[in-house]
């Protein structure tokens, strides 16, 4: 199964928002993690500094990964999963 991560910017993001409701609507399961938490401050330097990131959210799924609420993406992530 394709592990899925948001990697999201806390609770005001509307983007990351909504993309956890589409994600949420299709059942497809997920882990969120705020990179503004200081306990995820590694990940956000390197989303941000070595990845070059400036947006949010940040989505990996699989092998894929991008940025922004993209529903076209997460549809295809559920096709990938079999679910339509």
């Amino acid at each position: 199964m394709t592990q899925v991560t948001v990697y999201s910017t806390g609770p005001t993001c509307q983007r990351c928002r909504l993309t956890c409701e589409r994600l949420d609507a299709l059942g497809i399961r997920y882990d969120l993690v705020d990179i503004h938490d200081e306990h995820n401050a590694a990940v956000r330097r390197f989303l941000v500094d070595e990845l070059g990131y400036r947006e949010a959210p940040i989505v990996q799924a699989g092998d894929s990964r991008w940025a922004g609420f993209r529903p076209d993406l997460i549809d295809g992530v559920a096709r990938g999963l079999g679910i339509s």
